[in-house]
């Protein structure tokens, strides 16, 4: 019974001393530039024959070609996807038929990974509009900068969140008149990655917080 009280005794003081932690949460973020871009490049073209409307495709396609070659871009960072024809008399009465039958949207994508010169061609897309190609209406919002070397950073910007909430638990502690111990739990959150300024979407800030437990020692 007396070896046993002991005992008892014993794993009360360690929950006691288990009791004293403090929770503090470490910030990392670093500022980053995109290093892919995706520009969808989308346009409307319009005839009264299928044979027609094949041409103004064409004729689209290639002034879209030559002004991403201009920028300096090759062909095999774009690709086009097949065409949606609309036969606008297919579902209108006689009287009620637009002047124009078919109707065409095409989209060629550019997927680079340079992308100040993309950021260049976008600024001075309005070329485009002067070869004849109309634009769809949201052809600027469906472009993407992109930043994929997540992974290379992730082990320095734990290191450092971790670093962070070592900080925030030492001053806690020396405002208590205690010491910082070991960690008692510590739970990593999600990475997350946002553009910076909206008005230059290639700057993107990643960041990352943690929430560590340390035990307190006296």
């Amino acid at each position: 019974m007396v070896v046993a009280a002991m005992v008892l005794g014993g794993a009360v003081r360690d929950f006691r001393m288990a009791d004293r932690f403090v929770e503090v949460k470490g910030l990392a973020e670093r500022e980053v530039m995109a290093d892919l871009a995706i520009w969808p490049v989308s346009y409307m073209v319009s005839a009264n024959t299928l044979e027609g409307l094949s041409g103004e495709l064409e004729r689209n396609d290639l002034a879209v070609l030559a002004f991403l070659a201009f920028h300096g871009f090759e062909g095999g960072e774009i690709s086009r996807t097949p065409p949606r024809i609309n036969d606008q008399w297919s579902h209108a009465p006689g009287s009620q038929r637009p002047d124009t039958r078919f109707t065409a949207e095409r989209t060629l994508t550019l997927r680079t990974g340079r992308v100040a010169e993309t950021r260049t061609a976008l600024q001075e897309s309005t070329r485009l509009l002067e070869e004849g190609v109309v634009l769809s209406p949201s052809w600027g919002s469906a472009v993407q900068f992109l930043f994929t070397g997540l992974e290379a950073l992730k082990p320095d910007m734990i290191a450092q969140a971790t670093a962070d909430a070592r900080r925030a638990a030492t001053q806690f502690a020396e405002d208590s008149g205690s010491d910082v111990g070991s960690i008692r739990t510590a739970r990593q959150g999600f990475f997350s990655i946002s553009e910076l300024d909206p008005s230059m979407p290639e700057l993107k800030t990643v960041r990352v917080v943690t929430t560590v437990e340390y035990f307190l020692d006296r």
